[in-house]
């Protein structure tokens, strides 16, 4: 007999613990008032990791005494690896400590990271001395021990964001009960106000912190990051008693997948061997009228534990269409941090007759757009599609991330039509070969572009952030959000490879696309190029999305 909704409030849950390992009711554990610790401590981590590395490269040409190349390349190497790491973290969490332990450890590392990153600017003075190490012939370099001190320290923040990117946010939905329909509807709600929390702290990074450090000072502006993340680490520990946790299996979940993708390759190599002991046997029957006894000696190997190990590796597999046709989305979600800043650089930036925008300001608009659009869609928008769909989640996930594809096409169509109107108002005004000049066309021009990138931040996003959570099985969760995460990384590295790749054919016919002269570049062509890429890309999502079968059914209002 079903228990009653009171009774069910306060029963114990089965495969649930508290962070001890002991029992834990319904009723005094998980759900929003959990969840509300973990957003909490997002919106900290967020502010502190975007804090410094929008800012870094500043750093390093400043204070450290960087050559540009040297100082663009080791932020790139460092923002790979943090891209990469949360594979790691994954694999830590899922396999041998937990989420809960993992997040401790990594805030813990996160904290010691920020805090050494604070002391390389305290020890920051002229360069002065024998103890310096010369990185090129025309300029001196920092102290030996700040530089090991600086790398030492990034890393470690590095460390931290790869533990913490995939567990904290699995983590955050695991406190959500997905077999209660009540529960599950919350949890989806929650990829959104997660992603709410995040864009937060990066409006405040992009307006409180990289002020402080242009203004004010780097220790201070590293400092505050590394004082939030101890907050973070703080309010976490605290809501300590309130979490669900969930066991770790006797087996790793990577070593069964492993073992399954083993046992998928072995089936299939019995079942062609059987297929031709039949041709075999049917022969002889034909020829001798005897029959052959080999199909019999045949062993499938397939067992019940076999087949969940199979059907598991499959779902993995079913998994790589979707992630590899987003790949153009992130392609295109990474130009606003490089491309659409050059525009910026270019045009004229000034509100009134005084305030003048900074170009790399622009990028608030998208988290502005976002935080301004998830409340919006999280509470009109889902429940006018749930009456619609009678989906308690209003719409599917696929088909959220599909709306966010068919905006970044959009997106990057009004990123190519406003650059053919900046060239060709260079163009107009003799500006073609002045690249120093300001051309006479307000900045606001951009504001589409940015503001098209938050809302397919908003539907593409969250989309893929719960769509790789819910549907991997369910002990590789967090394996699933760093696989999103690879989503991020694999497409910054192909957008950089477009970028060379086209740079070094363009130059050779003539003027390079990314001319350092942009008013002779053609950003637009690129745009374009883009654009038929995520159009391409959206076709064949539709074409596999059609075909997925979810993990499970979705609810019903």
């Amino acid at each position: 007999m079903e228990k009653s909704p009171l009774l069910r409030q306060f029963s114990i849950m089965v495969g649930v613990v508290d962070y001890h390992g002991q029992p834990i009711s319904r009723s005094s554990s998980g759900g929003w008032t959990s969840a509300f610790f973990i957003i909490g401590v997002k919106i900290a981590e967020s502010m502190a990791y975007y804090g410094i590395s929008f800012n870094l490269i500043t750093y390093l040409t400043g204070p450290l005494n960087f050559p540009t190349a040297a100082a663009a390349a080791s932020v790139n190497n460092w923002s790979g690896v943090s891209m990469l790491l949360p594979l790691l973290g994954a694999f830590v969490a899922d396999s041998f400590l937990g989420r809960y332990r993992t997040i401790v450890l990594a805030s813990f590392l996160y904290v010691l990271g920020l805090g050494l990153l604070t002391l390389t600017s305290v020890l920051s003075r002229p360069c002065s001395g024998d103890l310096k190490l010369t990185l090129n012939s025309t300029s001196c370099s920092p102290a030996v021990l700040q530089v090991v001190l600086f790398f030492l320290s990034i890393y470690l923040v590095a460390f931290g964001e790869g533990g913490h990117k995939p567990c904290l946010q699995a983590f955050g939905a695991d406190q959500f009960d997905e077999s209660d329909n009540q529960e599950s509807i919350a949890r989806s709600s929650f990829f959104n106000w997660w992603y709410f929390g995040m864009n937060s702290g990066m409006i405040a990074s992009f307006i409180a912190l990289s002020y402080i450090q242009d203004n004010i000072g780097w220790s201070f502006g590293f400092g505050i990051p590394c004082a939030v993340m101890g907050a973070a680490l703080l309010v976490f520990l605290l809501g300590s008693r309130t979490y669900r946790c969930y066991p770790l299996e006797d087996t790793s979940p990577f070593i069964r997948i492993g073992k399954g993708l083993a046992d998928m390759v072995m089936s299939r190599k019995s079942s062609a061997d059987r297929f031709a002991s039949e041709v075999e046997a049917n022969d002889l029957e034909q020829h001798y009228g005897c029959q052959s006894d080999q199909d019999t000696k045949l062993v499938n190997g397939g067992n019940l534990l076999g087949d969940e190990r199979i059907e598991e590796a499959n779902r993995m597999l079913r998994l790589f269409p979707i992630w590899a046709t987003c790949l153009a989305y992130a392609t295109t979600f990474s130009q606003n941090f490089t491309l659409f800043n050059k525009q910026g650089d270019t045009m004229d930036r000034h509100i009134g007759q005084i305030f003048q925008i900074p170009s790399a300001a622009l990028q608030s608009i998208i988290s502005i757009t976002i935080v301004a659009f998830i409340p919006v869609y999280d509470r009109v928008l889902v429940p006018i599609a749930r009456n619609l769909s009678g989906l308690s989640t209003g719409i599917t996930q696929l088909k959220r991330i599909g709306i966010g594809l068919f905006f970044s096409v959009i997106s990057m169509v009004a990123a190519a039509l406003v650059e053919m109107k900046r060239i060709e108002t260079a163009r107009k005004h003799g500006l073609i070969d002045q690249p120093n000049a300001t051309v006479p066309m307000s900045v606001l021009w951009l504001l589409p572009q940015f503001i098209l990138f938050g809302i397919m931040g908003a539907f593409g996003m969250v989309g893929l952030q719960e769509f790789f959570y819910d549907q991997v099985p369910d002990a590789l969760r967090s394996l699933g959000l760093a696989l999103y995460l690879g989503i991020l990384g694999t497409g910054n590295f192909i957008s950089g490879l477009l970028v060379s790749v086209i740079d070094e054919i363009t130059k050779r016919e003539g003027e390079s696309w990314f001319s350092d002269n942009l008013n002779r570049a053609h950003l637009d062509y690129f745009y374009w190029l883009l654009a038929g890429l995520d159009a391409i890309a959206l076709v064949l999502f539709v074409f596999f999305a059609q075909s997925y079968v979810y993990k499970n059914e979705y609810r019903s209002v």
